[in-house]
């Protein structure tokens, strides 16, 4: 056990098994199950999405993962160290490992932006000379210098959810949780903070879990996601492939809040040609096969809807059109756009 925890102390990044995973919660209706049976694994310096309704089990499972909620069963490995088999002092050292951020920050209101950081470095018993030295670097890091003798009330949501995230890298951890970390900000001071994230992650190498109920967070900063539904992971893959290739219902209405294609009754009745929704991935998005199909095969083409979206820098284009003209060489410009490497559907066959 020694060597084990000298191990994940003294490695810089983490790798996070979660392994059968379940919590029950007792009330007075019975048994609850919040996670069920849920494995994942997490690769070291990813920031990996995870995504559901309220209700889903994601708040349980994140809260799990640094065991503020004890699990009822499952092994929650970083490093290779069961945390769950910790207890006391180890466990109180492990979780120094494990910073974590919050939707409504919890920041101590009676204390100045550099004392709530201080205080997560007295917590964990940094030597009083190094205190200030490490404020004015996170400070710094979230840029929020010019707000050290702030107290919290003084801030806005964004400068806040900064300060949060300071006082959670303070003791220079392996792994970073975020718990709704944005869903109490708007829009824009969301892009800075994801932004944010982003640089930390890729400057400090900190695996990043972050749990959302927003698909947009997720497609602007992870790497990989998992979907819960009810307690169970139900579809886990690369953000792109969840966006381009979305296996279960949940998935598809998840993605349907970001990239919406759904056109007015009014305009689809106006349509007498063959509708099809055409998806292409990576670079094939910026290559004119649309065009060249239009072209070769002496088809009508008329754009119903259409974007290229960028996912983790990929492109994904997705277009919705109507095809008209002779039956045998519209099916051949399908196949064709198929070789070329779209995946085509008919929406709708023609009047």
């Amino acid at each position: 056990m020694k060597e084990a925890l000298f191990y994940f102390f003294e490695k810089e990044t983490a790798m996070i098994e979660i392994k059968d995973l379940s919590k029950v919660y007792q009330t007075k209706k019975g048994s609850v199950s919040g996670v069920d049976r849920v494995s994942l694994t997490i690769a070291e310096g990813n920031i990996f999405g995870i995504v559901g309704y309220s209700g889903a089990g994601k708040s349980s499972l994140i809260r799990c993962l640094n065991l503020l909620e004890k699990p009822t069963s499952g092994q929650i490995e970083v490093n290779g160290v069961d945390l769950t088999k910790l207890k006391g002092p180890q466990l109180r050292k492990a979780r120094l490992k494990i910073g974590m951020i919050f939707q409504h920050f919890h920041l101590i209101s009676q204390k100045t932006v550099a004392e709530n950081i201080a205080f997560a470095l007295r917590a964990a018993g940094t030597p009083r000379n190094e205190i200030e030295d490490r404020v004015t670097e996170l400070l710094e890091m979230v840029s929020l210098a010019d707000k050290k003798d702030v107290f919290p009330a003084q801030l806005s949501g964004g400068q806040k959810q900064r300060v949060g995230i300071a006082r959670a890298l303070a003791n220079n951890p392996s792994v970073l949780l975020c718990d709704e970390a944005t869903s109490a900000l708007d829009p824009n001071t969301t892009l800075s903070i994801l932004r944010l994230l982003k640089k930390i992650n890729r400057e400090l190498n900190i695996t990043i879990v972050l749990i959302t109920h927003e698909m947009n967070v997720v497609k602007e900063i992870c790497d990989r996601m998992a979907i819960m539904q009810d307690g169970k992971v139900i579809e886990e893959g690369s953000v792109y492939d969840i966006f381009s290739n979305p296996q279960t219902p949940l998935a598809e209405e998840f993605i349907k809040s970001v990239v919406s294609f759904d056109i007015p009754e009014a305009i689809l009745n106006e349509c007498r040609g063959r509708i099809l929704k055409v998806l292409f991935r990576g670079h094939v998005a910026g290559e004119g096969v649309i065009t060249d199909t239009i072209q070769q095969f002496n088809i009508k083409g008329n754009f119903l809807h259409g974007s290229i979206e960028y996912i983790q820098e990929r492109p994904l284009g997705i277009f919705l059109m109507e095809v008209q003209g002779n039956h045998k060489a519209i099916n051949k410009a399908v196949s064709y756009m198929e070789e070329r490497g779209a995946q085509v559907e008919v929406i709708r066959n023609g009047l």
